[in-house]
C-alpha cells in the first residue's frame, strides 16, 4: 500500500444507516393517508370475495385464459383493452407526477400503504417514538420478548393474509379457502403465497423506506417529470432561517431569529428520516407528515402555519404558479383521448367472435349434381356469460347452401368449431369470391358477427 492509498477509505454501495424511529403525527394530511390506506387495503382484501353473475367479481383466470372484471369477460382476443389500460396508468402517473409531485408515493404506492400498516401494528404493540427506541435498547425480558413475539406474530399474520388474497386474484379464492383446509394446495398457489407473503413481511416490517431508497426506480427519475410548477413539499428558508429555539413569549426579530425553533419534529415523523429543511430530497415520498407537525408547532408558537408546505418552485421565486402549462395540458389531453377510446371500444364490444377458415386439403369439389363445394372450419368465441342459439345466413353467393356437422349453438365463455360445406351452383361464376356468413343470436338479436373467406370455383368452363 503507498503512503497516498493509506488515506483511503472503503465506501460501500449501500450505506449502513440507523433505524429509523418515526414519530406519531396527525394532521389533515395524515388523515387523508389514513383514508386512503382502509379504502385501498379494504379494497384489495375484499374484492375477491365478490360475486357477480355467478363469477368472482375480479378475477384474473390464468388457466383459462379469461379475466372477469366485474361484468365484463375479457379474453385473450381482448388484450388490446388490458395493454390501453396499462397505458393509461402510467400516462396517469405522469400527469400526477407533473401536477403534484410524488403524490403517489405519499398517499397510493403499495410499499407506503403496507409500510403504513405495520408501522401502526408496531406503534400499537410496542409504543410511539421514544418508547421503542427505549424497548430497542433496553436488555431481553419478558416485556421484550412478548412485545417484539406479538408484533413479529401479526405481522407474519398479516403477510400471510395478503399472499393468500394476491392469489386469490388468480385462483378463485373461495376454491383457493378451501384448498387450505383441505391441505390440497398446489405448487403454484402454495408458491406464490409464500412468496408475496414473505415480500410483504420483509418489505413493509423491515426494508421500508430503504426499499424506496435504493430499489425503487420511481424516486430516481421522478426528477425529470419535475418542472418549476410541480408541487413539492417545500421549507421556507426565507422565513425560517435563522433558525434556533426559544420561549414562546420571545419575539424572534429581537434575538434575530427566523420562524423555525429547530425542534427537529419534521425530522423525527420523517418515515424516511430527511431533514425538509435542506431542500428536496429524493428520498421525499411527499407524505406531508413534516407539514402537519411543524404547523402544529406553529400553533403552539403563536405564528402563521405554512413554513414547510405544498409550493412550488414559481411560488416561492415569482410568487405564482401555472397550473395549467403546456405539459399538463398535453397529458390531460391524451389521457382524455385514450380513455374516451378505452370506454367506447368496451361498449361498442360485440362479446362474441367468428373466424371462417378454408380446408387447405382441397381447393373445392365438384359434386355429382354439378354444384361446387368448398369445405370450412368455423370457430366462434362466445365471451357472453350466457348460452346463445344462432343463426346463419350467407350472402354474396347466389344459389349457395350451408351443410353443417352439428346444430349452431355456443356455451357461455366457451369456444366451438363447426364443419361448414358451402355448396353452390357452378353457373355463379368462375375463380373465386369473397363469402360473408352472417351470424346472429336468437335470443339477442343486436349480437351480431360476420366472418368471410374465400370460394373457390372452377376457372374454366361452366
Amino acid at each position: 500500500m503507498t503512503k497516498h492509498d493509506a488515506g483511503k477509505k472503503d465506501v460501500g454501495l449501500i450505506q449502513s444507516e440507523a433505524k429509523i424511529y418515526a414519530r406519531l403525527v396527525k394532521g389533515k394530511f395524515q388523515n387523508l393517508r389514513n383514508i386512503s390506506l382502509w379504502i385501498l387495503l379494504g379494497l384489495f382484501y375484499l374484492l375477491p370475495w365478490l360475486q357477480m353473475d355467478g363469477h368472482q367479481a375480479l378475477l384474473f383466470d390464468l388457466p383459462a385464459r379469461r379475466f372477469y372484471i366485474f361484468t365484463l369477460t375479457l379474453f385473450p382476443q381482448d388484450f388490446v383493452y388490458l395493454a390501453l389500460l396499462l397505458i393509461i396508468a402510467g400516462l396517469s402517473l405522469f400527469f400526477f407526477t407533473a401536477l403534484a409531485g410524488r403524490l403517489w408515493c405519499g398517499f397510493a404506492c403499495p410499499q407506503t400503504v403496507w409500510t403504513l400498516m405495520f408501522m401502526k401494528v408496531e406503534r400499537m404493540i410496542e409504543g410511539d417514538r421514544n418508547k421503542r427506541q427505549k424497548l430497542d435498547k433496553s436488555p431481553w425480558n419478558a416485556n421484550k420478548i412478548i412485545r417484539k413475539s406479538s408484533k413479529q406474530f401479526v405481522w407474519i399474520l398479516i403477510g400471510m393474509i395478503t399472499g393468500f388474497t394476491f392469489v386469490g386474484f388468480f385462483t378463485p379464492i373461495r376454491e383457493l379457502w378451501g384448498m387450505i383446509t383441505t391441505f390440497s394446495l398446489g405448487p403454484w398457489e402454495t408458491f406464490w403465497m409464500i412468496f408475496y407473503g414473505f415480500a410483504t413481511y420483509g418489505n413493509a416490517g423491515f426494508m421500508r423506506e430503504q426499499v424506496c431508497k435504493y430499489m425503487c426506480p420511481y424516486a430516481r427519475f421522478q426528477s425529470a417529470m419535475f418542472d418549476k410548477d410541480t408541487l413539492i413539499i417545500s421549507y421556507d428558508d426565507e422565513r425560517g432561517e435563522p433558525r434556533g429555539a426559544r420561549r414562546r413569549s420571545d419575539d424572534p426579530a429581537e434575538k434575530g431569529l427566523g420562524s423555525c425553533i429547530d425542534c427537529t419534529l419534521c425530522v423525527q415523523v420523517c418515515p424516511t428520516g430527511i431533514d425538509i429543511r435542506h431542500g428536496l430530497q429524493y428520498e421525499c415520498i411527499a407524505c406531508a407528515a413534516c407539514i402537519d407537525v411543524c404547523d402544529q408547532v406553529m400553533d403552539r408558537m403563536g405564528y402563521e402555519r405554512g413554513l414547510i408546505k405544498y409550493t412550488t418552485e414559481h411560488a416561492q421565486t415569482h410568487k405564482e404558479t401555472h397550473v395549467m402549462r403546456p405539459r399538463m395540458i398535453i397529458y390531460a389531453v391524451l389521457l382524455t383521448a385514450l380513455v374516451a377510446a378505452w370506454a367506447y371500444g368496451l361498449a361498442t364490444r360485440t362479446p362474441m367472435r367468428a373466424e371462417l377458415i378454408r380446408d387447405r386439403n382441397a381447393l373445392y369439389r365438384e359434386l355429382s349434381d354439378g354444384r361446387i363445394e368448398n369445405v370450412y372450419t368455423l370457430s366462434i368465441v362466445n365471451m357472453d356469460r350466457h348460452d346463445h342459439d344462432l343463426n346463419m345466413v350467407l350472402t354474396d353467393l347466389e344459389g349457395g347452401e350451408i351443410d353443417m356437422d352439428k346444430e349452431l349453438s355456443v356455451a357461455a365463455e366457451s369456444t366451438e368449431q363447426f364443419i361448414l360445406r358451402i355448396r353452390a351452383p357452378r353457373s355463379v361464376g368462375k375463380g373465386g369470391r369473397t363469402i360473408h356468413l352472417k351470424i346472429t343470436a336468437k335470443d339477442k338479436q343486436d349480437l351480431e358477427v360476420l366472418a368471410d373467406a374465400r370460394f373457390f370455383l372452377p376457372t374454366s368452363g361452366l
